[in-house]
């Protein structure tokens, strides 16, 4: 299932990817249904190279419905994150797995910033794609909104840290 979603923030695109790749802000963003993610791989961006890049591992604590359970036939549900950005190069990416069968629950887009005036605009646009038989669209259907109100939780919580002059080590204003 095809998806895009834009969001504003107050500040330069090099700051939105600094934060992006960061484990400590990322790991301090509440976000719904998730646990505290688990890093994987970080590497951060530097003032000789452009490139970084986060994965992260998330356990669903939320309630499954039943579709969603016969997915995961059981198991945890365990989320693959990862982000990454070379600004030299272009477009960074986005992508999110299932990390029990990738190959049946995964998702992928590019991430667009762009510099208006004194903000950036982040543009996320890509595919959700549950591949079971008769019932993966319906299950995209089901999912793809609970995917993109976290892409929301944590541009609020970017945004937040922007607005207070923040980047880097401090942590994010979570959710209650």
């Amino acid at each position: 299932m095809h998806f895009t979603t834009e969001h504003r923030f107050p500040g330069a695109p090099e700051q939105v990817v600094a934060l992006m790749v960061d484990p400590a802000f990322e790991a301090a963003v509440d976000l719904p249904d998730l646990s505290t993610p688990e890093v994987l791989e970080h590497v951060a961006p530097s003032p000789a190279s452009a490139a970084g890049s986060l994965r992260l591992r998330y356990e669903y604590i939320g309630e499954l419905d039943g579709l969603a359970r016969r997915i995961t036939a059981g198991r945890k549900l365990t989320l693959v994150q990862w982000v990454g950005f070379d600004t030299a190069a272009g477009p960074g990416r986005y992508s999110l797995e299932a990390e029990a069968d990738p190959g049946r629950v995964h998702g992928a887009a590019t991430i667009t910033l762009t510099r208006d005036g004194a903000e950036c605009v982040r543009r996320f646009d890509g595919d959700f794609v549950v591949k079971v038989p008769l019932m993966g669209g319906t299950i995209e259907k089901r999912l793809l909104p609970g995917i993109l109100s976290r892409f929301d939780v944590e541009a609020e919580a970017l945004a937040d840290r922007l607005r207070a002059g923040g980047t880097g080590d401090a942590p994010a204003r979570s959710r209650t």
